[in-house]
């Protein structure tokens, strides 16, 4: 093999891992996106649920 095309080989090597690396890199940013999503979506059905029940003491004090 000349000189040439194995340079050719080691550059698309380099290039394939390279960009394999960065698809890793962007898959695994996006799953903790999803996560930090998951997170807050628990935190607005938790403080909604306490909403719910404030609103529902406020009535009981006010019919009470």
């Amino acid at each position: 093999m000349t000189d040439s095309k194995h340079n050719e080989q080691d550059e698309l090597q380099k290039y394939l891992e390279e960009k394999a690396k960065q698809d890793q890199e962007q898959e695994k940013k996006q799953q903790q996106e999803a996560e930090s999503l998951s997170e807050y979506e628990a935190c607005v059905l938790r403080e909604s649920a306490r909403v719910r029940e404030l609103i529902a003491e406020a009535r009981e004090g006010l019919d009470g």
